[in-house]
């Protein structure tokens, strides 16, 4: 697998990253052992999860494995705090919380330090600074390595990152782990420029659109799949609109006269995109990992790259775009 920097960092990482969120719920252990043995087999390193998924139990079983398959030193561990899913308190990056979250997850995933350390959510509750200078601690106490954002606005970017940049010995911000995919392009208007000006490596979480960009649910909803759970259909339905619809039947299209499956097409075009540094596959089984995996090989031609950029454009108006940004 090629590898790519992580941000402006010396750290460097495969171009498709492993997703765990599924792991300990709709993925067991045996399948999330098949998972890793098949991502480390392509020679994938960075591997995301994150304390509140299945309440920790993801970061528990991730732990046990690396230690298992005894590639600790091969892998990079990406985790993150912030978000309390049950709590009064939707989000919390205090001081407090944070301090408490870390050593938390470094008992589960068995290790000394976490190679990215991600804040999950921006916390309106908390002083920015009062959560910047803990990552700063913990950066210079060996807890972490690299620091990292996640689903910020893009004001919250270009603050928080500004600020880190701003003295010497403060931990920067390496990355920006947002929603993307040719479904949801949202964050070109004001994220993607943030983040290239700043030095933040996009990572992109949910790149097939929540499924819906596999193609699987063109000719209906499968039962086994998330549109057909009654407790995460309307999480699939957003993008199963008319505009879905046409950027799925380009995609479709394509692959067919790639000899490739939509999943490949639609991950290849997204992990070339500027300031992308890894898509984060989650998937269910090892069967769909190993189909997204298969995206690494392929290289789209500018014609179907500009194709799917056309039929995907999203919507920018001032002031990200017209009058006033033009030169």
């Amino acid at each position: 697998m090629q590898q790519r920097p992580l941000g402006r960092s010396g750290l460097w990482v495969g171009r498709l990253a492993l997703g765990t969120m599924t792991w300990g719920r709709s993925t067991d252990e045996y399948e999330a052992r098949d998972q890793l043995a098949a991502f480390i087999d392509a020679g994938g390193t960075l591997i995301d999860t994150a304390d509140v998924y299945v309440d920790g139990i993801a970061e528990q079983l991730l732990g046990e494995l690396v230690e298992e398959f005894g590639i600790r030193d091969q892998v990079v561990l990406a985790t993150k705090a912030v978000s309390i899913p049950n709590g009064e308190r939707r989000y919390d990056a205090s001081r407090h919380h944070l301090m408490k979250a870390i050593d938390t997850s470094l008992k589960r995933l068995r290790t000394d330090t976490i190679d990215l350390w991600q804040l999950h959510a921006w916390d309106p509750l908390t002083p920015m600074e009062e959560t910047l200078a803990v990552c700063d601690d913990i950066v210079r106490s060996g807890k972490a390595r690299y620091i990292g954002i996640s689903n910020y606005s893009g004001w919250q970017t270009a603050r928080a990152a500004t600020w880190q940049r701003a003295v010497p010995g403060r931990a920067p911000i390496v990355t920006a782990q947002m929603e993307y995919s040719l479904l949801e392009r949202g964050i070109e208007r004001e994220i993607v420029p943030a983040a290239q000006a700043l030095g933040l490596g996009i990572l992109p979480w949910s790149p097939l659109g929540r499924g819906v960009l596999t193609g699987k649910y063109r000719h209906g909803t499968p039962a086994d799949s998330r549109g057909g759970n009654a407790d995460t259909a309307g999480w699939v339905q957003t993008y199963m609109d008319e505009r879905g619809r046409r950027i799925v039947d380009a995609v479709a299209t394509a692959a067919d006269g790639l000899g490739a499956s939509p999943t490949e097409v639609a991950l290849a075009w997204l992990r070339d995109r500027p300031g992308v540094v890894a898509p984060v596959l989650g998937a269910r089984n090892n069967s769909q990992l190993i189909a997204a995996l298969a995206s690494e090989e392929l290289e789209l031609p500018e014609e179907i790259g500009r194709a799917l950029d056309e039929v995907s454009a999203p919507a920018a108006n001032y002031p990200e775009a017209g009058w006033a940004q033009q030169r």
